[in-house]
């Protein structure tokens, strides 16, 4: 009888180790919601310090000069805005300059024109992205993510990248997939003329 008992507070252990297993919240003790929260606001932080609203967020001229315009927060150039023609040979000649729009959008030099992508979850955008395909743009420079697709060009400093964490590149992920989607089918790079 005595050996018996002896098992009872072992066994009745295991059952408590068992269930509180079982009603434990996740690894790192947050609910999933805050944890996905909190990738979303690191994913925020990093994309602000790392400047691409620089060229992947139209501008709204303020008396402090050019400013996101906080509606198109990372939908890359307005499909429907034309650039003005560049008149200047020199300017264009390989190798002379590199130049860009009043809204750092569009940045001409001697690989031709290009226009910068939109970010936002929209079809336009990266709305139909998977993280691969993200990672493999970052780290590879290849235009939306795909093997046969060309490669990015400048200015997108994709080559800063290349050593980026990949739990930096998820938060970027999952930031830019929060944002409200903006529709806007940016126009394709174009070719300089061989010279």
């Amino acid at each position: 009888m005595k050996k018996s008992l002896i098992w009872l507070p072992a066994l009745a252990l295991a059952f408590l180790t068992f269930q509180c297993a079982q009603e434990a919240p996740k690894s790192d003790g947050k609910p999933e919601e805050a944890t996905a929260s909190k990738l979303v606001e690191r994913g925020e932080y990093l994309v602000t310090i790392s400047g691409c609203e620089d060229c992947h967020s139209p501008k709204k001229m303020t008396d402090r000069g050019p400013i996101p315009d906080p509606e198109l927060r990372l939908s890359g150039h307005p499909a429907k805005l034309p650039i003005p023609a560049i008149t200047d040979k020199s300017m264009t000649a390989p190798g002379n300059w590199v130049l860009f729009n009043s809204m750092t959008t569009v940045a001409v030099g001697p690989w031709g024109i290009t226009y910068s992508a939109n970010l936002t979850p929209d079809p336009t955008g990266i709305g139909e992205w998977s993280f691969a395909q993200f990672k493999k743009a970052l780290t590879e420079g290849k235009a939306k993510g795909l093997d046969g697709g060309r490669m990015m060009l400048p200015p997108m400093p994709w080559v800063n990248y290349v050593n980026m964490k990949e739990e930096d590149m998820k938060a970027i992920f999952a930031y830019l997939k929060s944002l409200p989607p903006v529709s806007n089918l940016v126009p394709a790079p174009v070719a300089a003329p061989m010279q």
